[in-house]
């Protein structure tokens, strides 16, 4: 027993601080992005679509009906 208070101590505590929003900087914010302007959110870097593993893979053709993976 006597446990009710700290207990009642913590719940009002974690409360505080699940329903705690602090006030948001969003122009810090978009200065720490690097954000320089309202966009399309289309990339066109052709080199994004590039997977840069891929010439390290070395695939089976499909033909064949081997369960052995290439090596």
């Amino acid at each position: 027993m006597g446990r009710g208070r700290q207990k009642a101590k913590q719940t009002k505590v974690a409360r505080q601080l699940k329903y705690y929003t602090p006030p948001t900087d969003y122009k810090a914010l978009e200065r720490e992005l690097g954000h320089s302007g309202v966009g399309t959110g289309v990339v066109d870097d052709p080199t994004y679509d590039e997977d840069p593993y891929a010439d390290l893979v070395e695939w089976e053709d499909d033909d064949e009906d081997n369960d052995t993976p290439a090596r």
